[in-house]
């Protein structure tokens, strides 16, 4: 099952008069590599989707740090979906390891951008980057 797959970490919003702080990747979370990978933004404007993927070998790690989202992950090999709302008021951290697709859904209703951090354990490659729809 996928969510035998997943990892899901919930994160600590700490928030005053100033802004926010949250710690999208604390060390201690499981599968981290020795090394680092790669630290990314991903934004998606209202009614818009990114992804539509699946790493062979990549493991990601995302977090939405603004707004509210779907992330909708489907297992390449078994077919199995799994949706899971994702909000910056009540963050976690989703890891995705290979062979999972995946897409972030902006809702068409929202009314602000979906911005989601995101950490991958292997530098870039287009290899291993598969085209995949996941819905």
């Amino acid at each position: 099952m996928i969510t035998e797959k997943i990892s899901r970490h919930p994160r600590r919003l700490v928030a005053d008069e100033r802004g926010a702080f949250i710690k999208c990747i604390d060390g201690l979370e499981t599968h981290l590599p020795a090394f680092t990978g790669e630290v990314y933004v991903v934004r998606a404007q209202p009614g818009r989707r990114r992804g539509d993927h699946y790493h062979p070998q990549a493991r990601e790690w995302f977090t939405v740090v603004a707004g509210a989202g779907v992330l909708v992950l489907r297992d390449i090999s078994t077919n199995e979906r799994l949706e899971l709302a994702l909000t910056a008021e009540q963050p976690e951290t989703v890891m995705v390891p290979p062979g999972i697709a995946h897409v972030f859904v902006n809702s068409a209703q929202a009314k602000t951008e979906l911005i989601v951090v995101a950490y991958t354990d292997r530098l870039y490659d287009p290899a291993d980057t598969v085209a995949c729809k996941v819905d």
